[in-house]
């Protein structure tokens, strides 16, 4: 079976700046962030991107953007449950004045990179929330997705379940 890969475009604008990461490494001089590799590569390979910097452009864009909107403790905990690049980057981020439906968050998200549609947008944010949970654990998705709007948990490759009545 083949699955195609919507077009990617750049990662630009004023709101895609972000730091480039800073090097870790222990006294031996190996990387200890070893974890960001990881996340990156998961990214690569959930979103069929075709190259690892891609993938960790999108990963960054993504985690900027969801950083502004988990807040409190759920904040605190995601950043220690990350890889040590991936904390830097949600915590740089300053917290949304008012949450944002899924669906204007995917908007936010393509508007930090030039050309993106709706669609491409929704594939960047799916192919970096959707590795989350394999990473912090179930119980932390949860408590996140408890506190944001109703349908973020399909982007976290999660089943939306409402209550019936």
């Amino acid at each position: 079976m083949t699955t195609l890969t919507p077009d990617r475009p750049a990662v630009t604008g004023p709101d895609s700046t972000l730091p480039p990461p800073r090097p870790v490494t222990d006294p031996a001089g190996r990387g200890r962030d070893d974890g960001w590799r990881e996340l990156v590569d998961a990214v690569r390979e959930s979103g069929q991107y075709p190259t690892r910097a891609e993938a960790e452009s999108v990963t960054r864009v993504v985690l900027s953007a969801l950083g502004g909107h988990v807040v409190g403790d759920e904040r605190v905990d995601l950043a220690r449950a990350l890889p040590e690049e991936a904390a830097r980057v949600i915590a740089a981020q300053v917290p949304a004045t008012r949450a944002l439906t899924a669906a204007e968050f995917v908007d936010s998200v393509a508007r930090r990179v030039e050309g993106a549609s709706p669609a491409t947008a929704r594939w960047d944010v799916s192919s970096v929330l959707s590795v989350l949970p394999d990473l912090v654990g179930d119980a932390l998705v949860t408590r996140i997705l408890a506190q944001l709007p109703p349908g973020y948990a399909l982007l976290f490759g999660r089943a939306e379940l409402t209550p019936v009545g």
